[in-house]
């Protein structure tokens, strides 16, 4: 197999391999963990450590074939592009993009609405709608600046971050030292429940904790050699973030007992408190603050990628693939997820919007795992990763497991905004041929 040079494209190749770390890693470590806890107690007890791991095998199924099919075709549009590669059907190729562009948008409004909430209030009371507006606006700026800006940002933010994690594990690591806490509860199951169920149900909450890595497909058009540096970034940054997250589990577990953190709407700061280490209240606030600021940065980065993307493949309207002749970012997409976030925020339930976004990215890792084995007959000229296949295989069958835990209203919600899909996809080809026709005229 020859080796060529990635096909040029209009966007600037501006992340390196590190960049592309920290963009995952970022991404992948969000808000949730701040308050994943105390949900995961009541389902496992103090084995808080054996669903994130569970969780984390999970999730590099699916990042296994991403790996291959992102290296294999690197454009924006992500998993539409495989889609559409493998089916050969523009429609299944737009409900896979429409998918995963609705699944990013849901989530920037609900990172708006958790931003707006009590940790804002911490520091100033404003109205949480008014901030959530001004927070996805001020988003768009810095989205619209640049990608090496945006990038930059994400670096510090994530530091940010992932230092409040790194505090609570080693505030319980001296608390330990000390003779404190109670090391015998990692293994505490809950009373009534068979220790297998327990886990796998709370695999399926923390499966929530680790989405985010599908984002990184859709700045591949900005990667510096994607070949090498995305496969390297990507299985190091869920790697990281598993690491992080099990040995939070195991300080939350040995810090506190199961029924004081499920008692907790901060349960890290919670745990931190319980160790007696003085750690500032408000410094927990100002790091979730970040964690969310971050996480909604690099989602709507995502969203307006994948907004360019689709409409480069005519899936969208021609309007949306336009860029800032100076800054080479995709001001239309950008412009139009953020106001389409903005009007989400106005749903206001966060929990709904979380689940949402669970439920429509398992249909896209569910496509993408499934194109993994269909393109395996089609050859490449330039080298690329290649997964095992029994890999995307087990992902297929695990999506399928998750797919069946979602609740109905949540089922209700993400076929709704399908079917909005659907009808912008309509009225796109319509205007499309109607054009045709008028040009030929």
């Amino acid at each position: 197999m020859t080796k060529e040079t990635e096909a040029p494209s209009r966007l600037r190749r501006a992340i390196s391999g590190p960049m592309l770390f920290a963009f995952i890693l970022g991404d992948v470590l969000g808000a949730g963990i701040y308050a994943l806890m105390g949900v995961l107690s009541e389902q496992v007890g103090g084995m808080l450590w054996a669903p994130l791991l569970l969780a984390l095998l999970l999730a590099l199924l699916t990042a296994g074939s991403y790996a291959e099919l992102v290296t294999k075709y690197p454009r924006a549009g992500g998993a539409a592009v495989f889609a559409e590669r493998a089916f050969r059907s523009r429609i299944v190729s737009f409900l896979v993009g429409f998918s995963m562009l609705a699944a990013g948008v849901v989530s920037a409004a609900g990172l708006a609405i958790a931003f707006a909430g009590d940790y804002l209030q911490t520091f100033i009371p404003v109205p949480p709608i008014l901030a959530a507006m001004v927070f996805l606006v001020v988003i768009a700026a810095l989205n619209a600046r640049g990608i090496r800006e945006s990038m930059g940002a994400n670096l510090v933010m994530t530091a940010i971050e992932l230092s409040g994690l790194v505090i609570v594990i080693a505030v319980v690591g001296f608390f330990v030292a000390g003779g404190g806490g109670d090391a015998s509860r990692i293994m505490e199951a809950p009373d009534g429940t068979g220790t297998g169920f327990a886990v796998l149900g709370g695999a399926i909450i923390a499966y929530y904790s680790f989405v985010g890595f599908e984002t990184s497909a859709n700045v591949i058009e900005e990667v510096k050699d994607p070949s090498k540096s995305y496969p390297k970034a990507l299985f190091a940054a869920l790697l990281t973030a598993g690491a992080v997250y099990v040995l939070v589990g195991l300080a939350s577990a040995v810090a506190l007992p199961a029924d004081e953190l499920q008692q907790s709407s901060g349960p890290l700061l919670a745990v931190v408190e319980a160790t007696g280490i003085g750690v500032p209240s408000w410094l927990f606030s100002l790091i979730a603050l970040v964690a969310v600021a971050n996480g909604a940065l690099l989602t709507m980065i995502m969203a307006s990628r994948l907004a360019y993307g689709m409409a480069e493949q005519g899936l969208l309207p021609s309007a949306l693939g336009r860029v800032l002749p100076r800054r080479k970012t995709p001001w239309v997409a950008i412009v139009t997820t953020t106001i389409v976030a903005m009007l989400l925020t106005l749903i206001g339930d966060l929990a709904t919007l979380a689940e949402t976004v669970v439920l429509l990215l398992l249909f896209v890792f569910l496509s993408a795992n499934v194109s993994v084995l269909v393109l395996r007959r089609d050859r490449v000229e330039h080298d690329h990763f290649r997964v095992w296949t029994f890999v995307p295989v087990l992902g297929i069958a695990s999506c399928i497991l998750l797919l069946t835990q979602q609740r109905g209203i949540v089922w209700l919600f993400g076929a709704g905004l399908l079917v909005v899909g659907l009808g912008l996809y309509a009225l796109a080809q319509w205007a499309r041929r109607r054009g045709g026709v008028s040009h030929d005229q």
